[in-house]
């Protein structure tokens, strides 16, 4: 098992301080979070959950925040507005029992519900550490987060409460490209097999007529 604070089933990505100087440029994931279509299970107001992913500069903005309902657990499903790498992660939590305490990540399986969480491997898994200042950089595993499109955040437990509660989630990485790009290349791939051929059709036709 790795250490507190280090990732869980593939561990020996350690968590690291964050340098709060380049920070602002590091954690701008939120951009290209599909916010219309991100859906949370267990806030207890409805359209809380998306909220907490704000920019650097606001992630001390207390006025927006979400609360888990029924018991400690949230679960967060992001759709990106295109195919991005993820390298780490960061968040504000209630400081004491409230705040989380376990993360686990799963990548591009939409829609997952707390049935299918419960019963799949995550990507990777993390142990939390109490953290009401996003100084806490939690690094993920670069070869498997490097081109994804989706990701599941399941926080199954907090550090004692009934309720969790997140002020903040900033995740750190880079755009890689649009949902469109990729299709125009693949359309231009499938066009151009058929383009390639049709130099020897005169011939063919040529050799049955005479």
């Amino acid at each position: 098992m790795c250490d507190h604070g280090h990732s869980h089933g593939d561990c020996g990505s350690q968590a690291v301080t964050v340098e709060t100087a380049d920070a602002e440029t590091q954690y701008n994931m939120a951009n290209y979070i599909d916010k219309d279509k991100v859906n949370v299970l267990n806030e207890e107001q409805e359209g809380t959950g998306v909220e907490v992913f704000k920019v650097w500069s606001d992630r001390f903005d207390k006025t927006k925040s979400v609360t888990s309902d029924a018991d400690e657990e949230l679960l967060f499903n992001l759709p990106f507005t295109g195919h991005v790498k993820i390298t780490g992660i960061v968040l504000i939590g209630e400081e004491g029992e409230m705040h989380p305490a376990r993360l686990r990540i799963f990548k591009d399986r939409e829609n997952m519900s707390f049935d299918d969480v419960a019963a799949g491997k995550p990507d990777q898994e993390v142990e939390l550490k109490i953290d009401t200042e996003a100084k806490v950089d939690y690094p993920l595993i670069s070869t498997k987060f490097s081109n994804v499109y989706y990701l599941t955040l399941h926080f199954p437990k907090n550090f004692g409460a009934e309720q969790t509660r997140i002020y903040y989630i900033g995740l750190r990485g880079s755009f890689q490209h649009g949902f469109r790009e990729r299709i125009a290349i693949a359309t231009y791939e499938a066009r151009a097999i058929p383009d390639d051929h049709k130099a020897n059709v005169p011939d063919q036709i040529h050799r049955h007529v005479f």
